[in-house]
This record gives structure tokens, C-alpha cells and sequence, in this order.
């Protein structure tokens, strides 16, 4: 697995508090990675660590395997645009002017991608309409396309749905899947809005209290989330004979308790246990959210 970013023991601290607390993760290339955490956790403050807008106070990081603290790092980040917290927009300019200057300060040649950009994040059409009258939506999506200028391959952003109406979501749910599968471009992004998060994300970092709680890609979450009956049994071992006999999928879950998918006729269930010796104490329909699990990891007491 070849990484796009990854953090070794990554520590943060300001004068009376410490952010990030020995912070170990990866960030496969190509992946949609979705940051989690509550407000507070170090999420923005790892996105400016990784922009270069602030040092680390221990440990380190690598950008396309070079360390941080290699001259070549400036290079890497190259390959990187990123949109951390609001755009940083010229309100009295056009969509086209905005980029434009942003070409101007990246040296890069101005004209030829410009309109291909527009396009991409659906700002074709605005013409000579100042950014000042933009929708929040639009000013996000011309936000990223001034983050593209000079084709990063990988993209940073830090709430690109906050505030966003139901349409606006949509638009920038489509364009963040676009860039990562037609253009192969990897996405490193942080929102408290779990529920649009869990239709993006292709991996997940969990945050809590500056560590990485755990790690996980979306196909290992959507097996712990399976909606399933977790059955708390007399004994599990006739219990497993019993759920083979009628080709039901099932994974202990503890002592007691085992997790059985696909329970077409409860009632049927229980009697075909109760053949093969043993007792069904309890029943609990579980089908966990991101959210969910995410409160479970952290104890309940986390606010995304």
C-alpha cells in the first residue's frame, strides 16, 4: 500500500494545552480519508501541520515518504492543495480573476486550464459575476478550484460542508467523488456531519483527545455495522451447531452473545436453538451508524 501522508508519535502543543498527543496514522493514495473527531481533537490542527502553517512540537510526518523536516518537503507540497477552514477568496473579483491571480502566485501559466476548472466545480456559467454574490456553496466549490490550480494529486479539506443547504451538499458530495475517481486525485478531509461523511469516505481516522483511536477502512466499518440480532444464549457452542443446521452467517460476539445476520423468521430461529439445547435469554436489534460507533469508540461523550 503505497501512502500518500503518514504521521509518526505526531505531537502539538501550544503554551497551556497539548492538541495532538503522539498521533500515529496513514493515508493510502487514493483513498477518501475521512477525519473524525470531536471539536477539539487536533483535526485542524493536523491540516495545518500537514500545510505547513504550523510545526510539530514531537514526532513527525511524511509527505509522498519525504519526513517534514527534509528541504524536499516544500516540493511534496507541491502536490498538494487544500482549503483549510474558509476559502480565502477575493469577494470583488470574478470565479475567472480568482484563479487567475491564484495562477499568478503559483507561477503557473494562466489561461489554459481556467475554463476546465470552472466547469469541473460548476462555476462555468457565472460569467462576470463577483464572488461577494456567490452562494456559500459556490464560494466553497471555487474554494477547491483554487486548490486544484497546478493538478494536485492530493486535496485537503477541513469542513467543506459546514453550512452547506441540502443542494449545496449534494453538489459537493458529486465533486469530491468526481476528483477522486476520474481523476484519481486523494482526498483528506474532516466534517462533523458523520452521516454525509459515511457516503464519501473510503478510510476513517478516529480522533479523540489528540490520539487516533482507530483506524479502519469503510468496508471493515460497514462489517462491524451490519445490521444483525445479537442473541445472548445459555450456550454458544450448541448455539453455533444450531445456526450452521439452518446456514445462517453469525460471529460470536462475547461470551454469551452472538451477532446473527440475515434473520428472515425469528420465531423459527429460537425453536431450532432450542432443539439443539439451548436457550435464547435475550435479543437486540443492532444496525450501528457511523455516529453510533464513533460515540461507542470514544465512550459517549464525544460531540463530532
Amino acid at each position: 500500500m503505497e501512502l500518500c501522508f503518514a504521521t509518526q508519535s505526531l505531537c502539538k502543543s501550544y503554551r497551556h494545552s497539548q492538541v495532538l498527543r503522539g498521533l500515529t496514522m496513514q493515508v493510502p493514495q487514493g483513498a477518501i480519508y475521512g477525519l473524525v473527531g470531536q471539536n477539539g481533537a487536533g483535526k485542524t490542527t493536523l491540516i495545518r501541520l500537514l500545510c505547513g502553517l504550523q510545526r510539530p512540537t514531537a514526532g513527525g510526518y511524511t509527505l509522498y515518504g519525504i519526513p517534514h523536516t527534509d528541504q524536499a518537503i516544500v516540493r511534496a507540497r507541491r502536490r498538494m492543495g487544500a482549503v483549510v477552514e474558509s476559502p480565502a477568496l477575493y469577494l470583488d473579483l470574478t470565479a475567472r480573476d480568482n484563479l487567475r491571480l491564484q495562477h499568478r502566485m503559483l507561477g503557473l501559466p494562466e489561461e489554459k486550464e481556467i475554463p476546465a476548472l470552472l466547469d469541473l466545480v460548476g462555476l462555468g456559467e457565472t460569467g462576470k459575476k463577483v464572488v461577494r454574490h456567490f452562494s456559500l456553496g459556490m464560494r466553497q466549490r471555487l474554494g477547491i478550484a483554487m486548490a486544484l490550480c497546478g493538478s494536485p494529486d492530493l486535496l485537503v479539506l477541513d469542513e467543506p460542508i459546514n453550512g452547506l443547504d441540502p443542494q449545496g451538499i449534494i453538489e459537493m458530495r458529486e465533486l469530491i467523488l468526481t476528483l477522486n475517481r476520474s481523476y484519481q486525485i486523494t482526498v483528506l478531509l474532516s466534517s462533523h456531519i458523520l452521516a454525509e461523511l459515511s457516503r464519501l469516505a473510503t478510510h476513517y481516522g478516529f480522533l479523540h483527545q489528540g490520539k487516533l483511536a482507530r483506524e479502519i477502512t469503510a468496508a471493515e466499518l460497514e462489517r462491524v455495522c451490519r445490521k444483525c440480532l445479537r442473541l445472548t444464549v445459555t450456550d454458544p457452542a450448541a448455539c453455533c451447531r444450531g445456526l450452521d443446521e439452518q446456514r445462517l452467517e453469525y460471529t460470536l460476539a462475547g461470551e454469551q452473545e452472538v451477532d446473527v445476520y440475515e434473520v428472515e423468521n425469528l420465531t423459527q430461529l429460537i425453536l431450532a436453538l432450542d432443539r439443539v439445547g439451548c436457550q435464547v435469554l435475550t435479543i437486540q436489534q443492532r444496525d450501528e451508524s457511523l455516529e453510533s460507533y464513533y460515540m461507542n469508540l470514544v465512550g459517549g461523550n464525544g460531540h463530532a
